[in-house]
């Protein structure tokens, strides 16, 4: 057996299906599967069933991942002692990202860290659901939680402020009118869903959402009100604050990774750079903003 080849299966292993091992690889379809079965043919074992739902592990290819898991420990406990010995960064981080974060206010953060590093190869991918870190979906995630994982270890980088916001036109039209306000139906997490509920018990939306970017986008078109992170809100000029932001609704952005990753150095160095750039805008995460108009 060939490392490479190991890598392969957990990969595939550990996504579900030969497209996704190799979407995570960034190789051919192709070649993942030629691998897997060249690898099954060197062991003279199926290790993977096709299913309707995607492939699962034979009793073989479960005992496969538990040692190949293991001998993947071993090299990034090695890579990492050797890593802190070498001048130079090198090497791949998967780092997974909240979609309205990574598409904006963390970006330039990215941007700046890839010019600084060019060894390393960035790859950003965003998702507002569970990531596995210990299957290696990701080697860190940057989430939004006053609850992180007691298995996960990293750094709180800044908290997050929310409120409620609304299109300057519409904000001004409702104040006048004196009229309940309209609330747009979210889906896009359970913290805006939440709140979105409690704000508006009768749940009676005309307008449906279920990405914050389309929150946004239909706030600026005067469609309700809706909750935001402040860093979103209060950086569109298209929208007004309805009331000032509560802090029961406050929540820590974390950098998370597992333990297994802790002497790795490009993961140390990425931890550092993010504290650091986060730190500079902590006023716009934390909300603090000159004070809205009056509420309502």
């Amino acid at each position: 057996m060939h490392w490479d080849d190991l890598r392969v299966f957990l990969a595939v292993a550990r996504e579900g299906s030969i497209s996704g091992g190799a979407r995570r690889l960034n190789v051919q379809h192709s070649t993942v599967s030629r691998r897997l079965l060249q690898l099954e043919k060197d062991l003279g074992t199926r290790l993977l069933e096709r299913k309707p739902s995607g492939y699962e592990l034979t009793e073989a290819g479960e005992e496969l991942k538990r040692s190949a898991s293991r001998m993947e420990l071993e090299f990034l406990d090695c890579e990492g002692a050797l890593g802190r010995q070498d001048s130079q960064l090198c090497g791949d981080l998967h780092v997974t990202a909240i979609n309205n974060m990574a598409s904006s206010i963390l970006m330039p953060m990215f941007a700046r860290f890839s010019a600084a590093h060019p060894g390393i190869k960035l790859h950003i991918e965003v998702s507002n659901k569970y990531v596995s870190l210990a299957d290696r979906q990701a080697d860190i995630a940057i989430r939004l939680t006053n609850t992180p994982l007691d298995t996960l270890i990293g750094a709180r980088l800044t908290t997050v402020a929310s409120t409620i916001y609304g299109s300057r036109t519409y904000l001004k039209e409702l104040r006048a009118s004196g009229q309940p306000p309209r609330w747009l139906g979210v889906d896009c997490c359970d913290f805006h869903h939440n709140w979105t509920q409690q704000a508006c018990p009768d749940h009676d939306h005309q307008f449906f959402v279920d990405d914050t970017l389309l929150t946004v986008a239909a706030l600026e078109q005067g469609l309700g009100l809706a909750y935001l992170p402040c860093f979103m809100g209060d950086s569109n000029a298209g929208l007004e604050r309805y009331c000032a932001p509560d802090s029961s609704f406050d929540l820590g952005l974390w950098l998370l990774y597992h333990p297994d990753l802790r002497r790795t150095r490009r993961i140390q160095t990425f931890r550092e750079h993010m504290l650091a750039e986060v730190a500079g805008q902590a006023a716009l995460f934390e909300g603090n903003q000159p004070s809205p108009g009056p509420a309502h």
